[in-house]
Protein backbone atom coordinates (compact mmCIF):
# COMPACT_ATOMS: atom_id res chain seq x y z
CA UNK A 1 0.00 0.00 0.00
CA UNK A 2 1.16 3.75 -0.81
CA UNK A 3 4.08 2.32 -2.69
CA UNK A 4 4.13 5.05 -4.76
CA UNK A 5 2.32 7.86 -2.84
CA UNK A 6 1.93 11.41 -4.22
CA UNK A 7 3.40 10.00 -7.92
CA UNK A 8 1.93 9.72 -11.28
CA UNK A 9 1.42 6.82 -13.52
CA UNK A 10 0.07 5.90 -17.48
CA UNK A 11 -2.40 2.80 -17.84
CA UNK A 12 -2.11 1.32 -21.14
CA UNK A 13 -4.85 0.12 -23.01
CA UNK A 14 -5.46 -1.64 -25.95
CA UNK A 15 -7.02 0.12 -28.34
CA UNK A 16 -5.85 1.02 -32.16
CA UNK A 17 -5.31 4.58 -30.86
CA UNK A 18 -2.01 3.59 -29.76
CA UNK A 19 -0.65 3.05 -33.00
CA UNK A 20 -0.68 7.19 -33.66
CA UNK A 21 0.61 8.09 -30.84
CA UNK A 22 4.64 8.74 -29.87
CA UNK A 23 5.20 6.09 -26.79
CA UNK A 24 8.45 6.99 -26.28
CA UNK A 25 8.07 9.20 -23.26
CA UNK A 26 6.28 6.34 -21.33
CA UNK A 27 9.86 4.73 -21.18
CA UNK A 28 10.37 7.63 -18.21
CA UNK A 29 7.07 6.75 -16.64
CA UNK A 30 5.54 4.31 -14.62
CA UNK A 31 3.11 2.41 -16.81
CA UNK A 32 0.86 -0.45 -16.26
CA UNK A 33 0.05 -3.08 -19.32
CA UNK A 34 -2.71 -4.76 -19.69
CA UNK A 35 -3.77 -8.18 -21.30
CA UNK A 36 -1.83 -8.62 -24.54
CA UNK A 37 0.29 -5.79 -24.54
CA UNK A 38 3.13 -7.81 -24.96
CA UNK A 39 2.39 -7.94 -28.61
CA UNK A 40 3.65 -3.78 -29.11
CA UNK A 41 6.77 -5.18 -27.55
CA UNK A 42 8.60 -5.62 -30.66
CA UNK A 43 7.32 -1.87 -31.67
CA UNK A 44 9.00 -0.32 -28.37
CA UNK A 45 11.85 0.84 -26.64
CA UNK A 46 10.81 -0.08 -22.89
CA UNK A 47 8.23 -2.42 -20.72
CA UNK A 48 5.50 -1.72 -18.59
CA UNK A 49 6.26 -1.26 -14.90
CA UNK A 50 3.52 -3.57 -14.06
CA UNK A 51 1.14 -5.99 -15.97
CA UNK A 52 -2.60 -6.68 -15.15
CA UNK A 53 -4.81 -9.39 -16.59
CA UNK A 54 -8.11 -10.57 -15.01
CA UNK A 55 -10.12 -11.79 -18.29
CA UNK A 56 -10.75 -15.23 -18.04
CA UNK A 57 -10.65 -15.78 -21.76
CA UNK A 58 -7.37 -14.38 -21.98
CA UNK A 59 -5.97 -15.70 -19.08
CA UNK A 60 -6.89 -19.23 -20.62
CA UNK A 61 -5.22 -18.98 -23.56
CA UNK A 62 -2.70 -16.78 -23.06
CA UNK A 63 -1.18 -17.73 -19.65
CA UNK A 64 1.81 -19.52 -21.38
CA UNK A 65 2.87 -16.15 -22.80
CA UNK A 66 1.78 -13.90 -19.78
CA UNK A 67 4.12 -16.13 -17.47
CA UNK A 68 7.07 -15.09 -19.45
CA UNK A 69 6.66 -11.52 -18.88
CA UNK A 70 9.47 -10.14 -16.96
CA UNK A 71 7.71 -7.83 -14.75
CA UNK A 72 4.83 -7.80 -11.85
CA UNK A 73 2.13 -9.52 -12.48
CA UNK A 74 -1.47 -8.57 -11.19
CA UNK A 75 -3.81 -11.53 -11.62
CA UNK A 76 -6.97 -13.11 -10.97
CA UNK A 77 -7.04 -15.21 -8.11
CA UNK A 78 -9.34 -17.64 -9.94
CA UNK A 79 -6.89 -18.60 -12.43
CA UNK A 80 -3.81 -18.96 -10.18
CA UNK A 81 -3.94 -22.87 -11.00
CA UNK A 82 -2.01 -21.28 -14.73
CA UNK A 83 0.44 -20.03 -12.87
CA UNK A 84 3.66 -21.28 -11.27
CA UNK A 85 4.29 -19.43 -7.35
CA UNK A 86 6.23 -16.63 -7.76
CA UNK A 87 7.26 -13.60 -6.21
CA UNK A 88 5.83 -11.43 -9.32
CA UNK A 89 2.55 -12.47 -9.57
CA UNK A 90 -0.16 -11.10 -7.26
CA UNK A 91 -3.32 -13.02 -7.28
CA UNK A 92 -5.97 -10.67 -6.04
CA UNK A 93 -9.77 -12.25 -5.39
CA UNK A 94 -12.32 -10.85 -7.77
CA UNK A 95 -16.03 -10.08 -5.58
CA UNK A 96 -19.28 -9.71 -7.83
CA UNK A 97 -20.65 -6.37 -5.31
CA UNK A 98 -20.26 -3.37 -7.55
CA UNK A 99 -17.75 -0.80 -5.76
CA UNK A 100 -14.51 0.79 -6.11
CA UNK A 101 -12.01 -1.25 -3.77
CA UNK A 102 -9.67 0.76 -1.58
CA UNK A 103 -8.03 -2.27 -0.32
CA UNK A 104 -7.19 -4.95 -2.54
CA UNK A 105 -6.24 -7.37 0.02
CA UNK A 106 -9.75 -7.40 0.59
CA UNK A 107 -10.78 -8.39 -3.51
CA UNK A 108 -12.15 -6.37 -6.00
CA UNK A 109 -15.01 -5.61 -8.61
CA UNK A 110 -13.42 -5.75 -12.16
CA UNK A 111 -16.52 -3.61 -13.59
CA UNK A 112 -16.03 -5.76 -16.79
CA UNK A 113 -12.76 -4.28 -17.09
CA UNK A 114 -9.21 -4.55 -17.01
CA UNK A 115 -8.56 -1.12 -16.82
CA UNK A 116 -10.72 -0.28 -13.56
CA UNK A 117 -8.84 -3.30 -11.82
CA UNK A 118 -5.53 -1.08 -12.44
CA UNK A 119 -7.55 2.12 -11.15
CA UNK A 120 -8.30 0.35 -8.16
CA UNK A 121 -4.07 -0.80 -8.07
CA UNK A 122 -3.61 2.33 -8.59
CA UNK A 123 -5.35 4.01 -5.79
CA UNK A 124 -4.22 1.30 -3.48
CA UNK A 125 -0.19 1.75 -4.83
CA UNK A 126 -1.21 5.64 -3.72
CA UNK A 127 -0.76 7.34 -7.16
CA UNK A 128 -1.98 10.73 -6.68
CA UNK A 129 -2.33 11.06 -11.01
CA UNK A 130 -3.82 8.55 -12.92
CA UNK A 131 -3.06 8.87 -17.28
CA UNK A 132 -5.05 6.88 -19.76
CA UNK A 133 -4.10 5.95 -23.34
CA UNK A 134 -5.49 3.42 -25.75
CA UNK A 135 -8.60 3.60 -23.82
CA UNK A 136 -10.38 3.86 -27.44
CA UNK A 137 -14.11 2.67 -26.02
CA UNK A 138 -15.11 1.40 -29.25
CA UNK A 139 -15.36 -2.16 -30.73
CA UNK A 140 -16.56 -2.63 -34.00
CA UNK A 141 -19.02 -5.58 -33.41
CA UNK A 142 -21.96 -5.00 -31.65
CA UNK A 143 -24.43 -7.49 -29.43
CA UNK A 144 -25.05 -8.54 -25.80
CA UNK A 145 -22.75 -7.65 -23.18
CA UNK A 146 -19.68 -10.32 -22.22
CA UNK A 147 -21.02 -13.07 -24.47
CA UNK A 148 -18.18 -14.47 -25.89
CA UNK A 149 -17.94 -14.68 -29.57
CA UNK A 150 -15.36 -16.57 -31.91
CA UNK A 151 -13.12 -14.14 -33.39
CA UNK A 152 -13.08 -15.15 -37.24
CA UNK A 153 -11.05 -12.24 -39.12
CA UNK A 154 -8.32 -9.86 -37.76
CA UNK A 155 -8.35 -7.99 -35.06
CA UNK A 156 -9.85 -3.61 -35.55
CA UNK A 157 -10.59 -3.46 -32.07
CA UNK A 158 -6.97 -3.51 -30.73
CA UNK A 159 -3.81 -2.14 -31.88
CA UNK A 160 -2.73 -4.99 -33.50
CA UNK A 161 -4.37 -7.49 -36.51
CA UNK A 162 -3.00 -11.21 -34.38
CA UNK A 163 -4.70 -9.51 -30.99
CA UNK A 164 -7.40 -11.72 -30.48
CA UNK A 165 -7.15 -13.76 -34.18
CA UNK A 166 -8.76 -16.02 -35.35
CA UNK A 167 -10.21 -18.87 -33.65
CA UNK A 168 -9.79 -16.82 -30.43
CA UNK A 169 -12.74 -16.54 -27.91
CA UNK A 170 -13.33 -13.13 -26.43
CA UNK A 171 -16.02 -11.19 -25.07
CA UNK A 172 -17.98 -8.22 -26.33
CA UNK A 173 -17.28 -5.06 -24.07
CA UNK A 174 -19.86 -3.89 -21.62
CA UNK A 175 -19.70 -0.07 -21.85
CA UNK A 176 -22.62 0.69 -19.26
CA UNK A 177 -20.71 -1.32 -16.73
CA UNK A 178 -17.90 0.10 -17.82
CA UNK A 179 -18.73 3.66 -17.46
CA UNK A 180 -20.54 2.88 -14.48
CA UNK A 181 -16.95 1.49 -13.33
CA UNK A 182 -15.04 4.07 -14.46
CA UNK A 183 -17.21 7.12 -12.14
CA UNK A 184 -17.08 5.36 -9.25
CA UNK A 185 -13.22 5.63 -9.99
CA UNK A 186 -13.63 9.15 -10.69
CA UNK A 187 -15.44 10.28 -7.84
CA UNK A 188 -13.10 8.37 -5.33
CA UNK A 189 -9.78 10.07 -6.70
CA UNK A 190 -11.59 13.30 -6.80
CA UNK A 191 -12.70 12.95 -3.34
CA UNK A 192 -9.17 12.40 -2.08
CA UNK A 193 -7.55 14.90 -4.17
CA UNK A 194 -6.37 12.94 -6.65
CA UNK A 195 -7.14 12.88 -10.40
CA UNK A 196 -7.54 10.65 -13.60
CA UNK A 197 -7.06 12.10 -16.99
CA UNK A 198 -8.01 10.88 -20.53
CA UNK A 199 -4.99 11.54 -22.75
CA UNK A 200 -6.46 8.74 -24.97
CA UNK A 201 -6.09 10.12 -28.77
CA UNK A 202 -9.52 10.40 -30.38
CA UNK A 203 -11.43 7.89 -27.82
CA UNK A 204 -15.02 7.82 -27.21
CA UNK A 205 -15.12 7.47 -23.30
CA UNK A 206 -16.48 10.66 -21.90
CA UNK A 207 -16.14 9.88 -17.97
CA UNK A 208 -12.80 11.93 -16.96
CA UNK A 209 -11.51 14.98 -18.03
CA UNK A 210 -9.70 15.23 -21.13
CA UNK A 211 -5.75 16.10 -21.09
CA UNK A 212 -3.12 16.69 -24.11
CA UNK A 213 -0.44 13.54 -24.32
CA UNK A 214 2.51 15.40 -25.56
CA UNK A 215 1.61 18.32 -23.31
CA UNK A 216 2.10 15.63 -20.43
CA UNK A 217 5.85 14.98 -20.99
Amino acid sequence: MDKHKGERCVIIGNGPSLNKMDLSPLKNEITFGLNRIYLLFPKIDFRPTYYACVNEYVLRQFHQEISSLAMPKFLNWSFRKYFRKSQDCTFIRMLYNPHFSRDLTRGFWSGASVTYTCMQIAYYMGFKEVILIGVDHRFKESGISNQPITATENDVNHFSPDYFDKGVVWQLPDYKQNEWAYSMAKEVFKSEGRRIMDATFDGRLKIFPKTDYESLF
